[in-house]
């Protein structure tokens, strides 16, 4: 991996774009050059404020993902961006007023308040920063719409929800309230489900207002990281405990599959004829729902680990294809290396080759005499 300048980090981040790819390159960069995370995040916070407001978000997604993924190596990067971040909120607020970039940073806000990434006082003030200068932004052009006469009043009414709200605390209420709409589904039981489908369609926020997620300069949204790249162990253990999950329980199957058709038919309840079979089919309909209730559980329990472990595979597998690709890189760097130096080498040979053979020269000493000692020079002078 290559060394860390501050030239080097200015054209990494000039060269950054929303791509997942793009984002986890220079997050992996950034997480191995962690001795440097003051200069990192006060160059970071410097080049945020300078660039165009689509790339804002970006730059929040590479802080985002530095910040969850370095945990593990050490609090360097959480504890410099704390620093920070107050007054690149403030900063957002200020400059931008897309619905679209403060609806997302509010779900980064939330997603860090969920993992406890950092003290809700904290993630409520950095909220609170973003949204005051938006709302005040609204209010002076409600002020100035009045002053001008009524006929403004209908223009103004549009950035207005029916409790009087601005369209950027409508955006975060929505967006916190789809993240937690969709984390609770996420945990949801089968059969608390079935229980409470009717209850959940009618909290389910409107249609009209479902935010679509946009390409952003011709390339997909990355996503928040849902967590750090698991280790082999862990994995490995996550994938030897599905090998035992329910749905490859062949011997509660095979019971299910032969419980009685009476106990599922109300229309043989007509042909029961005195009360002991009655007293006897209950019996056996408490047992099937028991049984029922109890595999229908596990597999809502297997159906959250799988959940799991997909997002595991899918951060392992981001993480290995990185190291890949930067290990073909050093491959590569090395393929060149070795062949300047068998160049060299090759040089170094041929000059060799072409040197005089100092055996092969006469003898231009022969018959001269031979060169005084410096014992006799030393007589000599005296």
């Amino acid at each position: 991996m290559s060394a860390f300048t501050e030239t080097a980090l200015l054209k990494k981040l000039a060269e950054l774009n929303s791509s997942q790819q793009s984002i986890q390159t220079l997050s992996l960069w950034l997480i191995h050059h962690r001795k440097h995370s003051a200069a990192i995040v006060k160059t970071w916070q410097r080049e945020l404020e300078n660039v165009p407001e689509p790339k804002k978000l970006t730059f929040m997604y590479l802080a985002n993902d530095v910040i969850q993924n370095s945990k593990k190596k050490g609090p360097e990067y959480g504890k410099e961006f704390s620093h920070v971040l107050g007054k690149v909120f403030v900063h957002i607020g200020e400059k931008c007023s897309s619905d679209k970039l403060l609806g997302s940073l509010g779900r980064i806000l939330n997603i860090w308040l969920e993992r406890g990434v950092y003290d809700p006082k904290a993630i409520a003030d950095w909220r609170s920063r973003l949204h005051k200068e938006a709302a005040g932004s609204s209010t002076s052009t409600s002020s100035n719409g009045k002053t001008n006469g009524n006929s403004e009043k209908p223009e103004k009414e549009k950035h207005k929800d029916s409790g009087g709200h601005s369209k950027p605390e409508k955006s975060e209420r929505r967006e916190k309230r789809k993240h937690e709409d969709r984390h609770s589904k996420s945990k949801r039981s089968r059969h608390h489900a079935q229980g409470s489908s009717s209850s959940s369609s009618n909290t389910a926020p409107p249609a009209e207002e479902v935010v679509s997620v946009e390409p952003e300069n011709g390339h997909t949204p990355p996503y928040l990281p849902l967590g750090e790249p698991p280790e082999p162990e862990e994995l490995i253990k996550a994938l030897t405990s599905i090998e035992n999950s329910a749905s490859s329980d062949a011997v509660v199957r095979e019971r299910i599959a032969k419980l009685p058709q009476e106990i599922s038919e109300i229309s043989c309840i007509s042909k029961l004829e005195d009360k002991d079979k009655a007293k006897a089919l209950a019996v056996q309909v408490n047992e099937a729902v028991d049984l029922l209730n109890d595999y229908n559980a596990r597999l809502a329990a297997e159906m959250e680990e799988r959940a799991k472990l997909a997002t595991m595979l899918r951060d392992f597998q981001a993480e290995q294809k990185e190291l890949l690709s930067q290990a073909e890189q050093r491959l590569d760097e090395h393929k060149k290396k070795l062949a300047k130096m068998l160049g060299l080498q090759k040089e170094i040979h041929d000059h060799l080759s072409n040197l005089p053979d100092l055996t092969q020269l006469p003898d231009v000493t022969g018959g001269l005499a031979p060169l005084p000692s410096a014992g006799d020079l030393f007589n000599a002078l005296h």
